[in-house]
């Protein structure tokens, strides 16, 4: 599978939890800051909310997930005639993360709901290649050294 191309400085992202201290889910972006080697993710007005350094990263990789949205669910209870609401599906794209933090002792898997495919592959591969990590299959990993 050809990469795809890199990923912008700056992107639309949902923080969906798995950092120590971080439990609500949240708008944002995800930016990387390859002057102080870590991705960051910042709230809805700008703030700084929490990063992983490049180099606590372990694991990473792309995640697709089947869906009901809110309105087909609530659908699904009218009675009408027509197709069964609880056939609508979306997809939805996460970036997953596993990592562990030398500094801290701390490690986890956090996930962030990203907009598209596209996005997704970007994202992925470019921070793939920022942290080092190595391709097996539809995952990258830290070889052990």
């Amino acid at each position: 599978m050809p990469a795809p191309a890199p990923a912008p400085a700056t992107v639309n992202a949902k923080y969906e939890g798995g950092v120590f201290g971080y439990t609500k889910k949240m708008e944002g972006t995800l930016t990387f800051d390859d002057t102080s080697e870590r991705l960051v993710f910042r709230d809805a007005k700008g703030k700084e909310i929490l990063f992983v350094p490049y180099s606590a990263i372990t694991g990473a990789f792309g995640d697709t997930h089947r869906v009901q949205p809110a309105a087909a669910t609530v659908a699904q209870n009218v009675p009408y005639i027509g197709l069964p609401a609880s056939l609508i599906k979306t997809k939805v794209r996460y970036l997953t993360l596993q990592y562990s933090d030398p500094d801290s002792k701390v490690s986890g898997v956090t996930s962030f709901r990203l907009e598209n495919k596209d996005i997704l592959d970007s994202v992925l591969f470019t921070l793939a290649d920022k942290a080092g990590l190595s391709r097996r299959g539809e995952v990258f990993v830290r070889k052990a050294s």
